[in-house]
C-alpha cells in the first residue's frame, strides 16, 4: 500500500471511494455529483486529499482535509473532514496510514494541528485515541444549517 497526495489525475480512483463514503453516511449514490464536487475541490485548491492505493493502484481509502485558521493562536489548522476505507481493506491499517499521513502533512505545513468530528458510535474512535487524538470535553460545538 502507498499513500499519495491526490490530484485531478486520480479522479477515477477517488469517485467510487467518495461515493461509497457518502452512501455510508446515508446519502444517495451519485457518482456524477461526486465527480463534480471533487473536481471543484481540485480546481479551487480548497482541500487536500490523500489516497491509499494497493500495489495495482486500486483505491483502498482516502482522507480529505480542509484548511482553517485559529484566530486565537494565529495559526493555520486543518479539519480532517472525511476518512473512508473500503470494506475489503478495513482492518489492514489503511485508516491508520491515512491519518498518519494527514498528521505528517499538518506538521509540514506548520499548522496548529488537525481536528475531526465523528458520530458518537463510530468504532474508529479507538483508532483516533490510539494515534494520540484527544476527545474535546471542554467546549460545545454548535451547527446552523440553511434549510
Amino acid at each position: 500500500m502507498k499513500i499519495i497526495k491526490a490530484s485531478l489525475a486520480n479522479i477515477e480512483q477517488l469517485i467510487p471511494l467518495f461515493d461509497a463514503y457518502r452512501v455510508f453516511y446515508k446519502q444517495p449514490s451519485d457518482p456524477l455529483a461526486a465527480r463534480n464536487f471533487l473536481v471543484d475541490r481540485f480546481k479551487q485548491k480548497d482541500s487536500t486529499i490523500f489516497l491509499a492505493l494497493d500495489t495495482e493502484t486500486n483505491g483502498l481509502g482516502f482522507t480529505q482535509l480542509y484548511p482553517s485558521f485559529s484566530s486565537v493562536r494565529m495559526q493555520r489548522t486543518y479539519i480532517l473532514n472525511d476518512l473512508f476505507v473500503t470494506k475489503t481493506a478495513r482492518g489492514q491499517g489503511v485508516g491508520e496510514a491515512l491519518m498518519l499521513r494527514a498528521k505528517e502533512f499538518a506538521k509540514q505545513e506548520g499548522s496548529r494541528g488537525l481536528t475531526l468530528e465523528t458520530d458518537r458510535d463510530n468504532p474508529a474512535q479507538k483508532l483516533y485515541e490510539r494515534l494520540g487524538w484527544v476527545k474535546d470535553t471542554k467546549v460545545f460545538h454548535y451547527t446552523w444549517e440553511n434549510k
